[in-house]
């Protein structure tokens, strides 16, 4: 395993050159805010600015981090809407107005790539329910100021009922009907979903039946599907979610990775070492492959999670996706890409 990840790293400092020549990644970053030692949004963006990191994630509105990128307007942004706020997106218009004025409008010099309504809303609920009539009335106060924005959501890799082999790929039962009126909505709109792929999730809850090496693109092995052939967990997971779309009426719903990570501690496979590997391996397959083997000329839009080490997040795991500490040094050394 060190073998290929030697490979990658080395190949990717190759990546970080070429790529600006390319234009054929599109790497971006989660910046989360559950921390209360985390640094200002001038240094945390500086941060971004020096390793060429432009697309940025924002799970919620955050106006210190949104007026300073408004002055110093070159990243995208990526944001959403708190999950709580689903209902009274779908039954008042007049507040998805004001909400767009109050984080949209607001910003004017702000590129805004895509509005996610929720991250990973739990079906079935209520919110999950609300989901396409909140995606709808937002999406309309969005066109109504004349600006044009995908409207999405982050769905979790938890409503895939089926998953193996890709081609099977389809929703749970409890989430088809609300998805299928999303693919809707997204194929109407020409709009991506954002999708959550975890391929350490799927290794720690099942590593009697998922390989290690398969997770972290470290396998020459193929799995095959059909026509198509597999060679990591991550291109998997991403076509099952196609397969999904295709099933509830979505065959051209695009899909943009809007998280995906390893920790670095937390358990004995979340390490320092494992992280390093997973995040440099992706980038370099993403490289090579510029798309899944269902959409194999498609830039697949990835963005890594997280910025930092958050200490307000539940212990384990979840406080070390962190590219960075609080302090910004490196948890591990990530070879970004000019992008």
């Amino acid at each position: 395993m060190d073998i290929f990840f030697l490979v990658f790293a080395t190949f990717s400092l190759f990546v970080s050159r070429y790529i600006t020549l390319t234009g054929a990644l599109s790497i971006g970053l989660n910046y989360g805010t559950k921390g209360d030692n985390l640094p200002s949004p001038a240094q945390g963006f500086a941060k971004l600015q020096e390793r060429h990191v432009h697309r940025v994630r924002l799970f919620e509105p955050d106006h210190d981090i949104l007026a300073y990128v408004n002055s110093n307007p070159a990243f995208e942004i990526m944001l959403g809407t708190l999950n709580e706020d689903t209902t009274k997106l779908a039954s008042d218009p007049a507040y998805a107005a004001a909400w767009v004025n109050t984080n949209i409008v607001a910003y004017p010099n702000i590129t805004f790539s895509y509005i996610t309504v929720g991250n990973e809303i739990a079906f079935p609920s209520d919110l999950a329910s609300s989901l396409p009539q909140a995606m709808t009335n937002l999406d309309a106060a969005i066109k109504s100021t004349g600006r044009k924005i995908p409207v999405s959501t982050a769905i979790s890799f938890a409503i895939m009922g089926v998953s193996y082999p890709p081609s099977a790929g389809a929703f749970t039962n409890d989430s088809a009907s609300v998805m299928g009126s999303i693919a809707a909505f997204l194929e109407t709109n020409q709009y991506p979903l954002c999708a959550n792929i975890y391929p350490y999730f799927a290794y720690s809850g099942n590593p009697a039946d998922v390989r290690f090496d398969y997770a972290m693109f470290n396998t020459s092995d193929v799995v095959q599907d059909g026509d198509l052939q597999y060679k990591n967990l991550f291109f998997a997971m991403v076509d099952s979610v196609v397969s999904a779309l295709e099933k509830v009426g979505g065959p051209n719903v695009q899909i943009v990775v809007s998280e995906t990570g390893w920790p670095s501690a937390g358990n004995d496979i979340a390490t320092v070492k494992n992280a390093e590997m997973y995040i440099n391996n992706l980038m370099g397959t993403l490289f090579i492959n510029e798309g899944s083997p269902k959409r194999p000329r498609h830039n697949l839009e990835t963005y890594i999670f997280a910025m930092y080490n958050e200490n307000l997040k539940p212990d384990g795991t979840e406080r070390n996706f962190g590219v960075y500490r609080p302090d910004l040094t490196e948890v591990y050394h990530v070879y970004f890409p000019d992008n």
